[in-house]
């Protein structure tokens, strides 16, 4: 079984970095498709990024182009999420999530029913 494990959110000023982490234990993950949502309140469940299997295609949402960055270490089986010049409109809970049922696809998935294993989140805030 799968389990997947954020940590790295917490409280910081607008302007501010911080970069998420997410521990896969259970299987491998090195030839699937990760990705990173945040549900902010009020808010549905949103795409932030993604990655496929090798690193070697990232996709991002606008709302944090240039300002994120996705990677992964398949060694360590972790997928990062670095934000940094954060805003108060990213204050939400970070989700990381696998795409199982594809492997070694060149594109990562953006859509959120195409990822089939979730995290339990990390709360980020951004204060103004």
């Amino acid at each position: 079984q799968v389990q997947l494990v954020e940590s790295g959110g917490g409280l910081v000023q607008a302007g501010g970095s911080l970069r998420l982490s997410c521990a896969a234990s259970g299987r491998t993950l090195s030839a699937y498709a990760m990705g990173w949502f945040r549900q902010g309140p009020g808010k549905e469940r949103a795409f932030v990024a993604a990655i496929n299997w090798s690193g070697g295609s990232t996709h991002y949402a606008d709302s944090v182009k240039g300002r994120f960055t996705i990677s992964r270490d398949n060694a360590k089986n972790t997928v990062y999420l670095q934000m940094n010049i954060l805003k108060p409109e990213d204050t939400a809970v970070y989700y990381c999530a696998a795409d199982l049922s594809d492997s070694y696809a060149d594109y990562p998935p953006i859509r959120l029913k195409e990822y089939d294993r979730w995290g339990q989140g990390t709360q980020v805030t951004v204060s103004s």
